[in-house]
C-alpha cells in the first residue's frame, strides 16, 4: 500500500499506523477519557442528509470562499496541529508547502517543530498561527509580534485548553515531547526502522517558537498533558483575549467556542472569527460535537462572524453539511496528520487532492453553483 492507493481518511490512518511508531500513531489517534467526544465529531455528520436540487446547469462549481482576510480556493484548510516534525522530517514545511500549492491555509501551532519564521521563508501562501496564553506573558507577546513580521494573515486564540484533558493512551504510550526512548517503547520504535533513521538523520526535535523561552518540550522530556499543565495559564480569561486581539490588530479567533454565548462575546471583544471546537476530542469528553453547534451559533451571529467548523471533518459531503448549516469553512487535524505521517509532503497533497475532488463533485451533485448555494435548503436533520 502507498499513497496512491489512499483515498480516504482511513486509508491514510492504516499506511500511517504501518509507519509511525505506537505513542506517536496514537497521540494523533486518540481522544479523552472514553473517547466518546472524539467518535461523535464525525457521526454527527450522519445525524443530517443532503437535499439536492436537479437541472441547475451547474458547470464547473466555485468552490472559494474568504476566511481571515483572505480567499482560499475551497472551504476546508489545515488545522493548526502541534510537533509534526514526529510524523514526517519536514512537518510544518511539508503541510505549508502542500496547503500553499492547493491555495488554502496552513496553520500553525504554538507547540510547532519548525519556527514561525523558517514556514514563512518556505511559503508564501496564506498562513494562520495558533495562540497558546502562557503563564510566561513574555512568551505570548513574543509570538504575535513575530507573527506580525512574518506577515501571517491570520490568528486564533486557543480557549479549551486551560488544562490537558485526560487522554488515556498517552499514559498508556508513555509518549513524551521529545520521545522517549525506554524499555516499554523501545519495541515499537524499533519496529519502525524507517522513522527511527528519519528521526535521528534530520533536524533535532524541538518547540521550535519557544525553545528560547524554555527548555522544556525540547531538550526536557514531557508529556504533552505536563507541558500543557506547567506552561499554560488556567486563569486565562476575556481580558486576555482581548488583549491578544487588540495586540494583534489583524484578523483574530478563538478557537474552542461551543456555545450561543461565548460566540456573541467573542464579537465584543473584536473577534472576526470563532473556531467551533472541542480540540478534536482530546479535552473535555461528553460534549457536544462542532456539528451539533453549527446551527445555533449561526443563526445567532452568522452574519457577524466567520465561523469555522473545526473537527470530525472526514469527507467532502462533510464539509458540504457544515456550510449548509452555517458555517463559512471547515478546518480539520486528523486526517492531514495521518496523511503527513504516511507520506510527507506528498500525502497531504494527496488527501487535499481527494478532498477538493469530493468537494467539487458532490456541489454538481447537489446543484450547486457555488458555496453561497449551500444554506439550510439543502439539508434536513433527522428525527
Amino acid at each position: 500500500m502507498n499513497i496512491n492507493d489512499c483515498y480516504n481518511f482511513d486509508d491514510f490512518r492504516k499506511l500511517a499506523k504501518k509507519k509511525l511508531p505506537a505513542p506517536i500513531f496514537h497521540y494523533i489517534d486518540g481522544g479523552a477519557d472514553d473517547e466518546v467526544t472524539l467518535n461523535r465529531n464525525t457521526d454527527a455528520f450522519n445525524d443530517c442528509d443532503l437535499v439536492p436540487n436537479i437541472l441547475n446547469s451547474v458547470g464547473e462549481p466555485d468552490l472559494s470562499t474568504t476566511v481571515f482576510g483572505r480567499k482560499i480556493s475551497m472551504p476546508l484548510f489545515l488545522s493548526p496541529t502541534a510537533m509534526q516534525s514526529l510524523y514526517d522530517p519536514q512537518g510544518d514545511k511539508a503541510s505549508a508547502r502542500a496547503a500553499e500549492k492547493f491555495d488554502t491555509i496552513y496553520s500553525m501551532s504554538t507547540m510547532a517543530s519548525f519556527s514561525i519564521e523558517e514556514v514563512a521563508n518556505v511559503s508564501s501562501g496564506p498562513k494562520l498561527f495558533q495562540l497558546y496564553i502562557h503563564k510566561d506573558k513574555s512568551i505570548t507577546d513574543d509570538l504575535i509580534e513575530r507573527c506580525s513580521r512574518a506577515n501571517f494573515d491570520g490568528m486564533c486564540i486557543t480557549v479549551d485548553t486551560l488544562v490537558a484533558g485526560n487522554r488515556e493512551r498517552d499514559h498508556r504510550t508513555g509518549f513524551t515531547t521529545p520521545p522517549k526512548f525506554t524499555l516499554d517503547s523501545l519495541l515499537s520504535f524499533a519496529m519502525r526502522p524507517g522513522w527511527v533513521f528519519k528521526y535521528f538523520t534530520n533536524k533535532k526535535f524541538e518547540l521550535a517558537n519557544i525553545k528560547n523561552k524554555t527548555d522544556k518540550g525540547t531538550n526536557i522530556a514531557k508529556s504533552v498533558m505536563d507541558y500543557i499543565n506547567e506552561q499554560y495559564d488556567p486563569a486565562m480569561n476575556w481580558k486576555d483575549a482581548e488583549y491578544c486581539i487588540k495586540k494583534w490588530n489583524k484578523p483574530m479567533a478563538l478557537k474552542g467556542v461551543m456555545s450561543v454565548e461565548d460566540a456573541k462575546r467573542a464579537i465584543d471583544i473584536g473577534c472576526t472569527a470563532i473556531m467551533i471546537s472541542n480540540h478534536g476530542g482530546r479535552q473535555l469528553d461528553g460534549s457536544r460535537s462542532p456539528f451539533d453547534q453549527v446551527k445555533a451559533i449561526s443563526d445567532a451571529v452568522g452574519d457577524k462572524l466567520e465561523i469555522i467548523l473545526d473537527g470530525g471533518v472526514r469527507r467532502g459531503t462533510h464539509v458540504l453539511k457544515a456550510l449548509a448549516a452555517g458555517a463559512t469553512a471547515c478546518s480539520f487535524g486528523k486526517a492531514f496528520l495521518f496523511s503527513l505521517g504516511a507520506g510527507g509532503q506528498k500525502g497531504v497533497e494527496r488527501l487535499l487532492e481527494n478532498m477538493q475532488k469530493e468537494i467539487r463533485r458532490n456541489m454538481i451533485l447537489m446543484g450547486c453553483k457555488s458555496v453561497k448555494d449551500l444554506d439550510a435548503s439543502k439539508i434536513i436533520y433527522r428525527d
